[in-house]
């Protein structure tokens, strides 16, 4: 693997940084090459060395949504989704009991994104450097600018507003100016660099382009940008008053803000460049078989993995199978699922059966979530078998490995985006799979809650919804006609925690609806199953408090870059 070493100046302070090429398939976009110290003059005035440098500013777009970002779990484990494996060593464990602060939070995201703001900045100024057609430029540039509008957006989505440096670059003598830009400066940035990234751009990216940035790309960071500044946290914020105000968000609510989500959102999906997964030989399997698929029509911006992987199955799979078994899913999660006739659990003629929980369920369950007796594969041989989670027997074999309070401490597992050929550490079973940052179920749903807000429950936000109900298996798809534009809303961020659960939306979904104070705010459950031959028993217990400071709806600035500047302004609450 080559790896180009090169000086990337921090935000603040300089530092050097190791941006590594991450190795896809061969012959594709990220290529294995070998390693070598170079110069500013040498990668510029070489294409391939520009290619290898940016594909270092791709390697990092994933981590945002790694699984192991807080080292044992990742955003699913610092919200409502899922345990952390181990409380002792996990900023996760932080954000679910309040106690994080600016001292001891992450600064990978402050960090990470100015290191590779930087890096394009120090590409832009440099690319006429290089011996490429104008074609290959220009593709070049526009990846770039989208790159750099991504990172910003990720900034955003912490703390709301920061400091724009525009196409600048700083040496180590320069003053570094760190005063927070607006908010909506920010937004209006973001939007507008993607606009003109967007010109130059194919529709899709294909063939040894995969991977890399499109039009589409830039269509759908557009729509995520526009459908979060305008959610409660940002639209008309009430978390401060004075400057600081229209530094983490809108002081002034507008709810034209959800019409340019609306028509963001829905850009790309009358480009038609984009479609879900269809596959209708079992209900659900279309969501299902998308995740281990490397290439596919719904993924916008796929996370390139190398050919051979087994990345969440190392960090999912129960102990039988070698994973490390965490995020544990909890039983809250399990419970937002719908039966198969799409009716919620709580309603009384949906047939839910609290002796039988796991009949009859939204296919997107199963697939998400490993429950007692899920059939996985079976490491480093042939078939599948159960995943024995009761304690007691069954069919005469005893709790095991994968127990409840053993293997797990909610009673379940993750399973979204698992390869049902693939288990952890197993060189016979592995996956080709790609991650998705971008899909375009996410856009749907983008359209459906921003046009609700917009002008209500209309015909086009029901078939939104009910394309992705469709796709999940449920019988029948069709939303109850009639509902008003309050319960339309319920209805689509409860498709949202289910489709897009443990991909990273769910702790910003909470923060920009401003609900967390409830849904982090609660006692967190699991269940214990516990089986006598045929008999089994049901019985929900806790498994943590979470607890919720209003503070928390954005991430402190990290109290090492606040150090450097008295400039640099920290979030309200902490």
């Amino acid at each position: 693997m080559r790896k180009i070493y090169f000086q990337v100046i921090a935000f603040i302070v300089p530092v050097v940084v190791l941006l590594s090429v991450e190795s896809c398939k061969k012959g594709g976009f990220l290529a294995p090459t070998t390693t070598s110290n170079l110069t500013e003059t040498t990668v510029f005035r070489d294409s391939s060395n520009t290619e290898y440098f940016l594909a270092n500013i791709y390697s990092q777009i994933g981590f945002p949504v790694n699984v192991t970002r807080f080292g044992n779990g990742g955003l699913d484990v610092a919200s409502d989704e899922s345990e952390v494996g181990n409380t002792n060593i996990s900023l996760a464990s932080d954000w679910a009991t309040g106690t994080i602060n600016a001292g001891i939070v992450s600064d990978d995201a402050f960090s990470t994104c100015y290191n590779n703001i930087r890096a394009v900045n120090q590409l832009l100024k440099n690319i006429h450097n290089t011996p490429v057609s104008a074609f290959t430029k220009s593709q070049i540039i526009s990846e770039a600018r989208f790159l750099r509008a991504y990172y910003y957006f990720i900034l955003l989505e912490h703390y709301g507003g920061v400091p724009l440096i525009g196409d600048t670059l700083y040496t180590y003598t320069d003053h570094i100016p760190v005063k927070r830009s607006n908010f909506s400066d920010c937004v209006n940035y973001i939007v507008s660099e993607c606009n003109a990234a967007a010109l130059a751009l194919p529709s899709v990216q294909t063939g040894l382009g995969y991977g890399r940035a499109s039009r589409g790309s830039c269509m759908a960071l557009i729509s995520r940008t526009l459908l979060y500044a305008a959610s409660p946290l940002f639209n008309g914020t009430t978390l401060a008053s004075g400057s600081l105000a229209s530094i983490i968000g809108y002081p002034t609510a507008d709810a034209n803000r959800w019409k340019l989500a609306e028509d963001a959102a829905g850009q790309l999906i009358s480009s038609e460049s984009y479609s879900l997964n269809i596959d209708n030989s079992t209900p659900g399997k279309g969501f299902q078989s998308l995740f281990p698929m490397r290439y596919n029509t719904e993924y916008i911006l796929p996370l390139m993995r190398p050919t051979g992987n087994w990345d969440l199955e190392g960090v999912w799979d129960p102990p039988s199978r070698s994973g490390s078994g965490g995020g544990f899913p909890y039983q809250e999660i399990v419970d937002a699922f719908p039966m198969s006739n799409g009716k919620a659990i709580t309603d009384p003629t949906s047939g839910y059966d609290p002796n039988n929980p796991y009949a009859n369920r939204d296919p997107r369950m199963g697939y998400s979530i490993i429950h007692d007796q899920t059939s996985l594969i079976i490491r480093l041989g042939t078939g599948f078998s159960p995943v024995n989670i009761y304690l007691g027997t069954y069919n005469g074999i005893a709790a095991g490995s994968d127990a409840v309070y053993t293997g797990t401490p909610t009673g379940y597992y993750t399973n979204k985006m698992l390869d049902p050929n693939a288990a952890s550490t197993d060189a016979l079973h592995n996956t080709s799979r790609c991650l998705p940052i971008f899909r375009y179920a996410e856009i749907l749903l983008n359209y459906a809650e921003a046009a609700n807000e917009f002008e209500g429950p209309t015909s086009n936000v029901y078939n939104a919804v009910e394309q992705i109900r469709m796709r999940a298996g449920l019988n029948p798809y069709q939303l109850p006609t009639g509902l008003s534009k309050d319960q339309m809303r319920d209805v689509i961020r409860n498709e949202r925690q289910i489709e897009l659960a443990f991909e990273g939306h769910r702790f910003w979904d909470v923060r920009r609806w401003m609900i967390a104070d409830q849904t982090e705010n609660q006692e967190m459950t699991g269940m214990e199953i516990t089986r006598t031959n045929t008999t089994a028993s049901y019985k929900r217990f806790n498994v943590r408090k979470h607890n919720f400071r209003k503070a928390m709806y954005l991430w402190p600035i990290p109290q090492g870059e606040l150090a450097k500047s008295t400039d640099l302004v920290q979030n309200p609450g902490y």
